[in-house]
């Protein structure tokens, strides 16, 4: 109809002009509108055909509507979308213009449009970006000049090319160049040939950055596919344009854009790359003519080739290889799972050929980065757990791809901590799956890999593991993966350094045991693979350094002996750093480098003479090291050549120096400082360090020889010490760390006398009275208070810090110097000095003379910058921290003569402590003043003071609690003062003489403490440990109490009962679904545990027994520990069990259905596992009550595992009281709604009657009672209870046979002919199948009730059976590992019968069993998943768009909206049909589909309900829709797409345009990439649950239901 009257229009008439004018509304006329612009385009387009208009007339009007129309609106501005539709109406109308005004025209226009694209500010007068681009759309197909089309690909090149950083102006122009220009450029072939090597030069025009080679590669792959259809060899043979000789697939750069996009992190850009490979594939398996892409290395094979021959199977290499790839946008495990066997079939056909890849490696890495980087963490498991196990024993590329892509995309997916989790069923303590994969992969890729590239892919490994912040579980697994290598000297000096890079790394992480172990393999690591001949042993020594002895690198343990028998079998072959002269022939070069190191440590450079501050230690560390390994080598040399070395001579030779500058100490008071400062230091390393592990002293010949050594010095260390300490030489600040390392020293060399013996040591008296007058006598002098100089304040810090140490040193040796006089003297000082004194800060500008050294004036200078912050508030702390430390002393001392209230008289030795309330208050003074890393001591002293005080000064007391717990919960945080404070705090708060105390009274102290439970309960859950420390020490104190803890209490046991509720809670305690990273630390640390000493961190690390199982643990080995006998222990159990019951009938009541492992199942099965070892010491009389209550447990809805055990209970009841049959036989008196989930529980118990009868002299009635019950429920309708009813009716018929029952006589044929009947059914039904299953499980067949009853078989056997989750199962290695409490020989209650613990789960019991094995025997149905691949096109392109509307709805003359809805990319009718109904009820100006055969499909009439018959249908196939949707751009549309993408928007906030084009995407692959860069917008549907997408009907009707109602309230507020 328009073509009709555009054609009679211009027929009529005469002066084109005039008619082009007054279309455009006459001369004059304000602005086009759209409306217009579309009429002119109109009548335009109808010139250019031939509208009968030639010559001069026609080229001036084009020019006339170009220039003075057309061009002035893409100048202007205004308000999107409006302004979009604007720009695009006076475009289409330039097109023709263009044609009919000829290449000058076309020349001008494009020459402006290039200028605005050149500007560095578009806009302000000039075309914007998007006029500009549309522009040139317009009238490069008229271009003819070279330089113009030159320009113009320079211009859309520099918009389509990613730079750093970009505006979102930008990003839309490139969008349009991609969509608009580029195409238009491709018509020509030159431009073609240009813009194809312009897009695929690497750098060009860019940053280069590695920021920006993502955005390039999105570009890219944005310009590239929508030159798709340009770019690959034509299918049709017609010739199809220019530039057709270029063919994308012969380049390498071309596949490896493909290759990035497929791993980009933009779904977009994934989409785009799987559409060229689609389109790629498509067009070589349709030509069916062989390609090879050259290569530029030939030692690889090509990135794509396709060969005649093997057509077929390369077609269904790649259909597998996109099916992957696609099915892995889908994100969903469940999904992806079934296809990724797939991925065998790909690398098996890849390394089909022997000894030759047929496909690039890079492809598969492709799939394995994708999922790699997965969101779904479980999904990236499964693609390193995939890709470890398929290059395990497979043939591995050796290409650097291949290496660089282990060191980049695995090793940063096994960064992840997750990964490392334990397998469904796979035992506690054992290696993870991945950490066993892991070790296997490296070790046979090392194997593998060529000799001369093997150093640099393990020192580029190595490299990676310090190149981010790793946490401790994988740093762990993959040091252990290096260790576990085969020895190949592979590793110079710089993979020494990237190893100690490593171990720094390790250092971060809070988990002392794990960081130990990876210390540990580490150092294996660098043992066996370190090139001897390229590392000098000073070399070594560093590395060593970095390993920390009270962690990992320990002397005595295995690592240790594994490093000396490394240095000894190396000697020679270390690189020469020291030159040996001839008289070091004889030695080792071990020996010759330790002593030249201990000789240049103890050199003092003559510039540092008058240094004061002290050296650092870490050069002692490494020369105390050497000295002890070297030591250690001698001793194996002296083994291996079977000499006895009673000499040591170069131990002797190594000590020598050192021993010098020691003896002189004493007597040469000239020696420098420095050097004083580096042999002490030296010393201490050396004692600190020479003691073995797991071995007695007498053994060590090192340590006796190092110790006699020592000894021959001590009294001149002493005397110097003292020296040091008393007469005010330390007197700066530096000097506090002298003091520190001296009385560090001190302790020491007492512990060291300590072991030698007394005797042989110097006089200890002596020297201790000495240090005590004189530091007593320091403090009590006055000075100057009101301007205190430094020196004084110091040395005050110095002599209490030395008071503390003789505290140590009088507990180690109390016999002998308890009686020194200065020993009574300290003891009255600590008792009357002042607590919590404040030292003042000191006036630091002493005594300026000329006498003054410059280097004091600097320590001075130092010192006031420190004390200008916090460094004089930390010296202060200290010392207040010392005087706790003294005054817990003597409160151990003498807290037995501490009065209980302040009216109470003391020994006058002792008088200032008559006021212990002053004491205590003191010391909630010193919780606020001291930092909390300095509380311990307070903490202490409160458990001697609290106990005493409760009774008198209860709110006191209540105040001390509240303070120390505010201390506690600060330090939850942290890891290494933590514990240490917890334990002094649980100390005593849990004291026993203050529960009795509190419990007495039960008043506010009572209720305090139990608050305190409740709180330390509660942190547990978030803190692993806390529960257990606090139970074992209760539970040890409860049942061992200390000889000296007697008190007020005469049976601390008294306490158990009173505060049952934390063993209660303990009874239950336990994690449930912990998946989080504490379980897994759990998890890591039992298995490392579980590596015994192999792992040194075992032998070193003290045993921290945080493990959430050690509280329920020591719950049960208390409980073991109770004697039924003690009239307390025989209540406090009672009571116990009546708490428990009550419990679990709160849980039932709670939730009457629960699931299987879940909070409510784990609880039950917890405290019903607590009631069964209970069960043995409970006596008759409590029984006979509470049997009724096990009963009515039996009738709840359990599980499986709680069935077991309250069966188990019923039995050992029933078979130690037959007299509770009668209760027992009532519960079958209950109706059948009661006892429909219970019935089973009951006849199970009947199944095991021979146990239950085994203690009963008359067994002939009460079997007949059995056999009555058990014969009316073997007829019941329910098949599985008839089972249950069948096993009991079994088991009693063979008893009534055996004891020759004749009361039966007359029901002999029928029970036995039953019998007889269910045990020879005939066919492989369910019900023989099921019968022979119950017989077999392990609750009939094989467990024994009262053979099977221990600790085994209740916490680790049968949970295992009855298919609880691993978390619950508890291995009876964690009751023998829980010593703190130990349970006594004689007790024979722990291991299960082999039978039993032999046996695996069985499937009656848990029907979702049978599921799973139906799952997994169609696990092969599953693998050969078929989903259809998107084609990138349906049929050959038809050039003729004329739209054909349905004669029938036209005529209706129906009143359309302007919503135009394509579904051409939908090929499922049912979808088709469903989206024809709801756009005709909403009233869709039309349908747009692929085919109108769906209309006669009987799924699409069936959905559709005539909806066709009033809606306008359109055909458009898929691939005429590039060109169709630029058509009704040029029509004013705004093309929206359903899509989910970065710059997608939210449909609740999107305002439809009255011309809307919806674009809806595939069922399985969405809008194909070259079809997105056509979109103007998209919008996706806001989701809240987990399930990706929407069905393509639905989102479909959700938008178009959008649309019509912001129509429709446009229209009524039109209204």
């Amino acid at each position: 109809m328009e073509q009709v009257l555009a054609d009679t229009l211009l027929a009529q008439s005469r002066d084109l002009g005039a008619l082009l004018r007054a279309v455009c509304g006459g001369d004059g006329a304000a602005a086009l509108s759209v409306e217009r612009l579309e009429t002119l385009r109109f009548l335009l387009q109808r010139l250019a055909a031939g509208g009968g208009f030639e010559g001069e007339a026609l080229r001036r009007a084009a020019w006339e509507v170009a220039l003075e129309r057309c061009l002035p609106l893409l100048r202007g501005g205004g308000a999107e979308p409006e302004r979009r539709r604007l720009v695009r109406a006076a475009c289409g109308a330039l097109r023709p213009c263009a044609r009919l005004g000829g290449a000058p025209l076309a020349a001008r226009l494009a020459g402006e449009a290039l200028e605005a694209l050149r500007a560095e500010l578009p806009g302000g007068g000039g075309l914007g970006p998007e006029a500009a681009v549309e522009a040139l759309v317009a009238v490069v197909p008229a271009l003819r000049e070279p330089a113009l089309l030159e320009r113009a690909v320079g211009a859309a090149l520099s918009l389509v090319r990613a730079g750093g950083r970009e505006t979102e102006e930008e990003e839309v122009a490139a969008g349009l160049v991609a969509g608009r220009l580029l195409p238009a450029l491709a018509g020509n072939r030159v431009a073609l040939r240009r813009v194809w090597e312009g897009l695929l030069q690497p750098g060009c025009g860019e940053e280069g950055d590695a920021a920006s080679a993502p955005q390039r590669v999105s570009r890219t792959l944005l310009a590239v596919s929508a030159l798709a259809h340009r770019l690959f060899p034509d299918l049709d043979g017609d010739g199809g344009g220019e530039g057709r000789e270029l063919d994308a697939r012969l380049c390498e750069d071309f596949w490896q854009v493909v290759q990035e996009g497929l791993t980009h992190r933009d779904g977009l850009c994934r989409k785009r790359a799987r559409y060229l490979l689609k389109r790629a594939v498509d067009v070589s398996e349709k030509l069916c003519l062989d390609c090879t892409c050259p290569q530029r290395s030939g030692n690889e094979p090509s990135l794509f080739w396709w060969s005649v021959e093997k057509n077929g199977k390369l077609l269904h290499f790649w259909e597998n290889y996109i099916l992957i790839m696609e099915t892995l946008e889908g994100n969903q495990i469940h999904v992806i799972k079934p296809v990724l066997p797939k991925l065998n079939s790909l690398y098996e056909y890849a390394i089909s050929e022997k000894d030759c890849w047929l496909f690039h490696p890079s492809w598969h890495m492709c799939i394995y980065k994708r999922m790699f980087e997965s969101e779904n963490k479980t999904l990236t498991k499964e693609g390193v757990a995939q890709f470890l196990e398929l290059y395990e024993t497979k043939c591995l590329p050796n290409s650097p791809g291949f290496s660089e892509f282990i060191i980049g995309p695995l090793m940063d997916a096994l960064s992840e901590s997750s990964l490392y989790g334990r397998s469904p069923g796979q035992l506690i303590g054992a290696c993870p799956p991945l950490g066993m994969k892991l070790q296997k992969f490296l070790s046979t890729y090392l194997t593998l890999l060529p000799k001369e590239e093997k150093s640099s892919f393990l020192l580029k490994f190595i490299q990676k593991m310090t190149s981010r912040h790793w946490c401790a579980v994988p740093i762990l697994f993959l040091s252990m993966a290096l260790a576990c290598i085969p020895s190949y000297r592979a590793l110079g000096a710089e993979g020494l350094h990237a190893l100690r890079d490593v171990l720094q790394c390790t250092m971060i992480t809070h988990q002392i045991l794990l960081r130990g172990a990876a210390q540990c393999f580490l150092l294996q690591t660098a043992m066996h693979l370190t090139d001897v001949e390229k590392v000098s042993l000073p070399e070594i020594s560093s590395f060593l350094m970095s390993l920390r002895p009270e962690e990992s690198l320990s002397r005595g343990t295995i690592l240790w002996k594994e490093l000396c028998d490394w240095l000894y079998t190396n000697d020679r072959c270390f690189r020469n750093s020291i030159n040996c002269h001839n008289e070091h022939q004889e030695r080792s070069s071990l020996s010759v480098y330790v002593h030249t190191l201990v000789k240049d440590y103890l050199k003092t450079p003559a510039s540092k003479r008058e240094n004061c501050f002290m050296p650092d230690c870490f050069e002692a560390k490494l020369v105390a090291t050497m000295i002890l390994l070297a030591a250690d080598v001698e001793e194996m040399k002296n083994k291996h050549s079977e000499k006895r070395n009673s000499e040591w001579i170069e131990l002797k030779a190594f000590l020598h120096p050192l021993l010098e500058v020691l003896l002189k100490l004493g007597t040469n008071a000239y020696i420098l400082t420095l050097k004083t400062d580096k042999s002490l230091q030296l010393l201490l390393k050396l004692l600190q360090n020479c003691s073995l592990k797991q071995s007695s002293p007498e053994d060590d010949g090192v340590l006796s020889f190092l110790s006699n050594s020592v000894m021959t010095a001590a009294e001149s260390i002493m005397g110097f010490v003292l020296r040091r300490l008393t007469t005010n030489e330390l007197n700066t600040v530096s000097d506090l760390d002298r003091c520190n390392l001296y009385l560090a020293l001190l302790s020491e060399l007492m512990n060291l006398c300590s072991k030698v013996g007394w005797k042989k040591g110097p006089p200890i008296g002596s020297f201790i009275s000495s240090l005590i007058t004189a530091s007593i006598q320091n403090l009590q002098e006055m000075g100057n208070e009101q301007r205190p100089k430094l020196g004084e304040q110091i040395q005050k810090v110095v002599s209490m810090a030395s008071l503390t140490v003789v505290c140590e040193i009088i507990d180690q040796k109390p016999e002998q110097l308890e009686s020194l006089q200065a020993v009574e003297t300290l003891k009255d000082f600590i008792s009357s000095a002042q607590l919590n004194q404040v030292l003042k800060k000191p006036f630091y500008i002493e005594e300026k003379n000329r006498y003054v050294h410059p280097t004091y004036v600097l320590c001075y200078s130092l010192f006031e910058e420190s004390t200008s912050s916090q460094g004089w508030g930390k010296i202060v702390a200290s010392y207040i921290h010392d005087q706790w430390l003294c005054l817990q002393f003597i409160l151990n001392k003498s807290h037995k003569l501490l009065p209980l209230s302040d009216y109470e008289t003391l020994e006058r030795s002792l008088l200032p402590l008559q006021k212990p309330i002053n004491t205590l208050q003191s010391a909630l003074e010193a919780l606020t003043l001291l930092p909390s890393d300095q509380v311990l001591p307070v903490f202490h002293c409160m458990k001697v003071l609290v106990p005493k005080l409760l009774g008198s000064s209860e709110s006191l007391c209540i105040e001390a609690f509240d303070l120390a717990w505010k201390v506690i919960y600060s330090l939850s945080n942290t890891q290494l003062i933590f514990w240490s404070n917890l334990k002094a705090f649980v100390r005593f708060v849990f004291d026993t003489e203050v529960l009795a105390v509190a419990a007495s009274s039960k008043g506010q102290a009572y209720s305090k403490i139990k608050e305190i439970i409740l709180r330390l309960i509660e942190m547990s859950a978030a803190r692993t440990g806390v529960f257990n420390t606090v139970l074992s020490y209760c539970c040890q104190s409860w049942l061992f109490p200390a000889s000296d803890n007697t008190g007020a209490l005469e049976n601390p046991f008294s306490n158990a009962g009173n505060y049952i509720e934390l063993i209660t809670e303990a009874c239950v305690f336990g994690t449930v679904f912990r998946r989080d990273q504490r379980r897994l630390i759990q998890d890591v640390h039992a298995f490392v545990e579980n590596l015994g000493d192999e792992c040194a961190a075992n032998v070193v690390t003290e045993s921290t027994n945080r493990d959430d199982h050690y509280v329920r643990v020591c719950s049960i080995k208390f409980l073991c520990l109770l004697d039924g006998s003690s009239m307390l222990h025989k209540t406090f159990m009672e009571d116990l069990v009546i708490k428990l019951l009550d419990k679990d009938e709160l849980v039932s009541k709670s939730r009457t259905r629960y699931y299987v492992n879940s909070l409510q199942h784990r609880i039950k099965n917890r405290l019903w596992q607590t009631l069964l070892v209970l069960f043995p010491k409970l006596d008759q009389n409590f029984l006979t009550a509470t049997f009724d209550k096990i009963l009515h447990a039996g009738f709840g809805n359990n599980q499986a595992s709680i069935k077991y055990l309250i069966e188990w209970i019923i039995i050992l009841s029933l078979h130690k009281y037959p007299q509770f049959l009668e209760k027992f036989w009532n519960c079958f008196c209950y109706g059948e709604e009661k006892l429909k989930t219970s019935i089973c529980t009951f006849l199970s118990v009947l199944s095991h009657f021979d146990i239950i009868l085994e203690n009963t002299t008359e067994k002939k009635p009460i079997l007949k009672k059995a056999l009555l019950v058990v014969l009316q429920w073997c007829f019941n309708h329910n098949f599985s209870v008839r089972l249950y009813a069948l096993v009991a009716l079994k088991k009693i018929w063979g008893m009534c046979k055996s004891l020759c029952v004749e009361e039966f006589e007359a029901l002999t044929p029928v029970i036995e002919s039953s019998l007889q009947q269910v045990e020879n059914m005939h066919g492989a039904g369910n019900a023989k199948k099921n019968w022979q299953r119950i017989q077999d499980h392990f609750f009939f067949a094989t467990f024994h009730p009262l053979k099977d009853y221990s600790l085994e078989t209740v916490f680790y056997t049968l949970p295992r059976l009855s298919e609880l989750v691993e978390d619950e199962w508890i291995p009876l290695c964690k009751f023998t590992r829980y010593t703190d409490i130990s349970l006594p020989a004689a007790f024979h209650w722990c291991h299960s019968r082999t039978e039993l613990l032999n046996l695996k789960p069985s499937d009656w019991s848990q029907q979702d069993i049978g599921s799973d094995l139906i799952d997994t025997d169609n696990q092969a149905k599953w693998t050969d998943v078929q989903k259809k691949i998107i084609p990138w096109k349906n049929n050959s392109p038809d050039l003729e768009l004329e739209l054909v509307f349905q004669d029938r709805a036209a005529k209706l003359g129906k009143s359309n909206s302007r919503l135009i809805v394509v579904a051409s990319l939908i090929d499922k009718p049912t979808n088709l049909g469903g989206l024809c109904r709801t756009s005709e009820i909403f009233g869709a100006s039309a349908l747009v589909v692929g085919s109108l055969h769906y209309l006669n499909d009987k799924q699409f009439q069936h959905l559709s309900v005539s909806a066709e018959q009033w809606l306008p249908l359109v055909e458009v196939k898929p691939a005429q829709l590039v060109d169709y949707l630029q058509q009704k751009k040029t029509e004013g549309y705004t093309i929206i797409g359903v899509e989910q993408t970065a710059k997608s928007l939210d449909l609740t906030e999107y305002s439809f345009p009255e011309k809307s084009l919806l674009l809806l995407g595939n069922e399985h692959e969405g809008i194909p990439a070259n079809l997105i860069q056509q979109l103007d917008v998209c919008v996706e549907i806001p989701q809240q649950g987990i399930i990706r997408s929407l069905n393509v009907h639905v989102s479909g009707a959700l938008l178009i239901w959008e649309y019509t109602r912001q129509q429709m309230i446009k229209q009524k507020q039109l209204k």
